[in-house]
C-alpha cells in the first residue's frame, strides 16, 4: 500500500464519519438549540478519535463499518468537551470559527453542550455488538475521566506549583483518555481478546500523550504559517505546559526563573509579547527543555509502536501505523 492509498482510505473513513454525524441531528426546532449544535458539528476537524475506533475494530478482525456509529459518538462527545472547555477558558475562536458562547451566548453554549452528550449516546447505542454493555461502560468512563482531567487543568491555573508528573496525569485524563476510549471501543466491536484490547488501549494512550506533548512543543518552535495560529499562544495565555513546568525544574539562573515565574504569577504575557516569547524560547533551548520534550515524545511514540508489534501483519496494522505517523508528523 502506498502513502496515497492510506490517505485515500483515511479520507473515505472520515467521509463516512462526517455523513454519520450529519444524519444524527434531525430536529431543527427550537432553532436556539439546534443551530448551535449543527454549527459545532459541521466545524470539521481531523476526526482522529472516530478513525481510531474504526481502525482498532479492523485490526481486531471486525468490519470498520460496524464501528461508524461508535466513532461518530466519540466525535460528538469530543465536541461536547470543546464547547464547555471554550466557555471555561473564555476562548473566542475554535478551528478558525467563533466559539458558540461568543457567537450566541454562554447559556446557549451550555445547553448545546448538554444536548451533544445525549446525541453522542444516541449514536453509540446504534452500535450492533454483543459487547454493547461493555462498550457503553468504557464510553461513560471516558466521559468521567475527561471531566476529571479538565478539573485538574482548571485547578492548575490557580496553583503556583505544579509538577511535571501532575501535568502528565492531567493530560492522560484530558487528552489521551478519549483516544484510549476510542481504541478500546473499536477493539470490543471487533471482538478482540483481552490481550489485544490491552495492547490497543496502551497504544492509543501512549500516542495521546505523545500528541499532547508535541502540541505543547509546537506552540513554541513551529513556524506560525504552518501551525496556523500565533506562536507562543500558550505562554500568552499563561498555560502550564510540559515545557514550562520542565523549565521550572531545570532552570537555575535567577533571572530566567523570575521570567518563568512571571508567566504563572501574571497569568500570561500582557506586554512585549514577541520579545518575551523569544526570551523564553532561549531559556528552553539553553536548558535543554525542547530536547527533553522531544525525548518524552519519542519515548511515548516508541512505546505506542511497540504495542502494535503484538499484532500479525495486515493492511489494518499498516494503516494504524500510518495513522500514528500522520498524527505525529503534523508539520512535516
Amino acid at each position: 500500500m502506498s502513502q496515497n492509498i492510506y490517505q485515500t482510505t483515511y479520507n473515505k473513513y472520515k467521509q463516512s464519519i462526517d455523513d454519520c454525524i450529519s444524519a444524527l441531528v434531525k430536529n431543527s426546532e427550537p432553532k436556539s438549540l439546534y443551530d448551535p449544535v449543527n454549527y459545532i458539528l459541521s466545524g470539521g476537524g481531523k476526526r482522529i478519535r472516530p478513525l481510531m475506533v474504526m481502525l482498532c475494530c479492523q485490526i481486531s478482525g471486525g468490519d470498520s463499518d460496524a464501528a461508524i456509529n461508535a466513532g461518530a459518538a466519540i466525535e460528538v462527545l469530543h465536541n461536547f468537551t470543546l464547547v464547555h472547555d471554550d466557555i471555561m477558558d473564555n476562548a473566542l475562536t475554535r478551528r478558525g470559527n467563533e466559539t458558540i458562547h461568543k457567537k450566541w451566548n454562554v447559556n446557549t453554549a451550555i445547553l448545546a453542550g448538554d444536548n451533544l452528550i445525549a446525541i453522542a449516546y444516541k449514536s453509540l447505542l446504534k452500535t450492533e455488538s454483543a459487547n454493547i454493555k461493555k462498550i457503553v461502560e468504557v464510553f461513560t468512563e471516558g466521559v468521567i475521566e475527561v471531566c476529571e482531567g479538565q478539573s485538574y487543568d482548571k485547578d492548575f491555573e490557580e496553583r503556583e506549583n505544579v509538577s511535571s508528573e501532575e501535568y502528565l496525569l492531567m493530560i492522560r485524563k484530558k487528552t489521551a483518555k478519549l483516544l484510549e476510549t476510542s481504541a478500546v471501543m473499536g477493539a470490543l466491536i471487533g471482538n478482540a481478546d483481552d490481550r489485544s484490547i490491552g495492547e490497543l488501549r496502551n497504544f492509543a494512550l501512549d500516542l495521546g500523550m505523545a500528541f499532547q506533548i508535541q502540541d505543547d512543543m509546537l506552540d513554541i518552535i513551529a513556524d506560525e504559517k504552518e501551525l496556523g495560529k500565533k506562536i507562543g499562544g500558550d505562554l500568552i495565555e499563561g498555560k502550564k505546559t510540559f515545557l514550562l513546568l520542565n523549565a521550572f525544574e531545570h532552570t537555575t539562573d535567577p533571572t530566567e526563573t523570575e521570567l518563568l515565574k512571571s508567566i504563572v504569577n501574571e497569568k500570561g504575557i500582557h506586554k512585549n509579547e514577541d520579545e518575551t516569547i523569544n526570551k523564553i524560547r532561549s531559556i528552553y533551548e539553553k536548558n535543554g527543555i525542547i530536547e527533553n520534550a522531544k525525548k518524552e515524545i519519542e519515548n511515548y511514540t516508541n512505546d505506542a509502536r511497540q504495542r502494535l508489534e503484538y499484532f500479525k501483519d495486515s493492511e489494518a496494522k499498516k494503516m494504524l501505523f500510518w495513522f500514528s505517523e500522520m498524527l505525529l508528523n503534523r508539520l512535516h
